[in-house]
């Protein structure tokens, strides 16, 4: 939201291409590079974890039997809330799921809330250390969106085997959601289930692949537009004219206080996808 500080010496598309450059390992020289890292995106991620941590921790220290202050209280009506809704998702034990969409929700929202930062403060701050390309926006980047999503297939792999055994979950691979067809002394029997057994492990890819692809993409392609609002607003402000700093002000403020909805939002997104598709692990077909 902040104004484009230098933005009057460089044209408008030099200073989003400037402010949308990661911090990087090397160039990528390839649509698909796993060898480039994103340095902003590894440690904003992970700077946001500890403060979601800490905020946790800070909050269980504080902890009385007694009349609870504003953070308990604050903490207790989050627990809560999300133990209702992974209750309603998920049908079995939530001894580890309602904590998981709970640090699934905060982390989130606290990464999606770097973006309510002017957008000059930060990259301002790392050129005095010679960095000269910072984006601290994590959500915005698809490798850390993807990586999240992933992640959650992992977990979703895991529960499927945990509660179903190696040999139900392959059974679900095979026979869901088709079913499978009844073996006779027909050979055609035969080549009716390997043919709906093909059917049943593409169909059943294809839902884990888009799944993924879907949830991590779709936290990416909201927080990202948001951003890239960000930047144009803050671009008004380095127009140096009374209209384009009053424009700059008017909008940005709106745009602020819209874009906190979207923060809070997109991680409620991301955390009922998660339990989504782990109640989906933990339903029989």
């Amino acid at each position: 939201m902040a104004s484009a500080g230098g933005a009057e010496k460089e044209s408008m598309s030099d200073y989003v291409s400037h402010h949308l450059t990661h911090l990087k390992s090397h160039e990528q020289h390839s649509l698909l590079d796993f060898s480039v890292v994103h340095w902003d995106t590894v440690f904003f991620s992970l700077f946001c974890a500890a403060l979601v941590l800490i905020f946790l921790r800070l909050a269980a220290r504080r902890a009385t039997a007694g009349v609870p202050g504003k953070l308990q209280l604050t903490v207790e009506l989050l627990i809560e809330w999300v133990n209702e809704q992974a209750g309603s998702l998920v049908h079995g034990k939530l001894d580890y799921i309602a904590p998981l969409a709970l640090t699934v929700f905060l982390w989130v929202a606290t990464m999606n809330a770097v973006d309510l930062l002017p957008v000059d403060w930060l990259p301002s701050l790392a050129r005095l250390f010679g960095i000269h390309y910072l984006r601290p926006l994590p959500t915005a980047d698809i490798n850390g969106t993807l990586g999240m999503s992933v992640a959650v297939l992992v977990l979703v792999l895991y529960y499927n085997v945990k509660i179903k055994g190696v040999g139900g979950f392959v059974h679900q691979l095979l026979c869901a959601p088709f079913g499978m067809a009844r073996i006779t002394l027909n050979p055609l029997s035969w080549l009716a289930v390997l043919a709906l057994a093909f059917v049943n492990v593409f169909m059943n890819l294809v839902e884990y692949v888009s799944n993924t692809l879907s949830q991590g993409m779709r936290l990416y392609g909201n927080m990202y537009a948001g951003e890239l609002i960000f930047f144009l607003i803050a671009g008004l402000g380095g127009t140096a004219t009374v209209f384009g700093i009053g424009m700059h002000l008017f909008t940005g403020t709106l745009w602020a206080v819209f874009h906190i909805l979207i923060v809070l939002l997109q991680a409620f997104i991301f955390m009922m996808l998660t339990l989504v598709y782990i109640g989906q692990a933990h339903a029989k077909h």
